[in-house]
């Protein structure tokens, strides 16, 4: 596996060790543009450390790392924002106290006169990146901590898209999520790619996985034991190879 032109992100040989534990081990991966990448194994396989790796919040022991070809020894949180990459954690990091707006605009305030804040242009612009997005918020003036998981989990992907990210990492997007919210988080996510996102995404829901990928790492024990293209692998292929069976 070699870098090529439609790669957003190629993680060369990416070993991590904490200690004497290795929880990584010459660990491959590419990550291409306008597409659905996931990550999937048990726990301790080692992809929540590879997400964190690429994201910025973690250095490798050793490997490399190139962003549309440019060679990284690591990243930090700094150059992953610089490059447009961006990560919705399962805890949202929302403010709870906010409202969809305050949250979507949050250090990125519109002011009037330099310091007049200007609600009625921040309210226009989140309503219209609302609505290209299809995501229903049926009351976006009420603090988040009151809408439903998938309302919180909508509003944490605008956010991402609105700041300007080309790469969105998700942490377990529908994690304790009901079967409906679920399938409208999943519509809404394998809908960026048509808008020129690029998706990565760590799950313990496999059918999840498969429904929505483009592509399929699995990892087990810190190494990549396959990778293929959904269309070129079986549902039950992927929880054999998972599980070692």
């Amino acid at each position: 596996m070699s870098c090529s032109s439609s790669d957003f992100i190629y993680m060369e040989n990416i070993c991590k060790k904490f200690g004497k534990s290795e929880v990584l081990k010459n660990v491959t991966v590419k990550i291409a543009r306008n597409k659905i990448t996931s990550v999937v194994g048990d726990n301790g396989s080692g992809k929540s450390t590879l997400i964190k790796i690429m994201s910025g919040t973690l250095k490798p022991s050793s490997g490399s790392i190139y962003i549309e070809g440019k060679h990284y020894t690591y990243l930090t949180t700094k150059i992953a924002y610089n490059n447009g990459i961006s990560t919705v954690y399962q805890d949202l990091s929302l403010d709870n106290f906010r409202d969809a707006v305050g949250n979507i605009f949050l250090g990125m305030e519109i002011t009037k006169y330099g310091f007049i804040l200007d609600y009625k242009e921040m309210n226009r612009q989140t309503e219209k990146l609302l609505q290209g997005l299809n995501i229903n918020i049926p009351y976006t003036n009420i603090p988040v901590g009151y809408l439903s998981g998938g309302q919180r989990q909508s509003i944490a992907i605008a956010r991402s898209i609105f700041q300007g990210e080309k790469l969105i990492i998700f942490d377990e997007p529908t994690a304790a999520m009901g079967i409906k919210e679920s399938e409208a988080i999943n519509a809404l996510i394998k809908s960026l790619p048509s808008k020129g996102y690029t998706v990565v995404m760590i799950s313990h829901d496999i059918n999840q996985v498969y429904e929505i990928s483009d592509r399929i790492y699995m990892l087990r024990n810190g190494q990549v034991i396959k990778y293929s293209d959904k269309e070129d692998i079986t549902l039950n292929e992927i929880k054999q190879k998972i599980k070692g069976t």
